[in-house]
């Protein structure tokens, strides 16, 4: 199955901040980034892409309450690494990496918030028992 996502775009009032947050957090998922002015960009049109960047219209970034963005990890050490990484760069703990089976799906994640506030996941379907 391919992404139900062509893009998902969060906004940011310090681009620095952010871009150093999810190069980090990208690289331990094995995803490679640029960047397009103030914007840092994730991932590609085939497979959809991540985006961070000041709000286009000029007013101040405010993050989603209620809002998750999950994004995909190949395994559990991924998912540590992806938190360590967001923790070392400047994003907060929303949830350390654990189990978080949902009925018979067995499911290993974590949450961050990132430096602008907006809340990120990732998980993997890949668990070790």
């Amino acid at each position: 199955m391919s992404s139900i996502f062509t893009h998902i775009v969060v906004g940011t009032n310090d681009p620095a901040a952010s871009a150093a947050f999810y190069d980090a957090t990208f690289a331990a998922l094995g995803i490679s980034g640029g960047r397009s002015g103030d914007s840092a960009y994730y991932g590609g049109y085939d497979g959809g892409f991540f985006s961070v960047g000041p709000p286009r219209n000029g007013e101040p970034a405010t993050f989603a309450n209620g809002g998750t963005i999950g994004l995909a990890a190949p395994d559990q050490a991924a998912v540590d690494q992806w938190h360590v990484a967001g923790l070392a760069h400047g994003g907060s703990d929303e949830g350390a990496p654990g189990r978080r089976d949902m009925g018979p799906s067995k499911l290993y994640g974590a949450y961050l918030r990132d430096p602008s506030g907006n809340k990120i996941a990732a998980f993997t379907f890949n668990v070790e028992d």
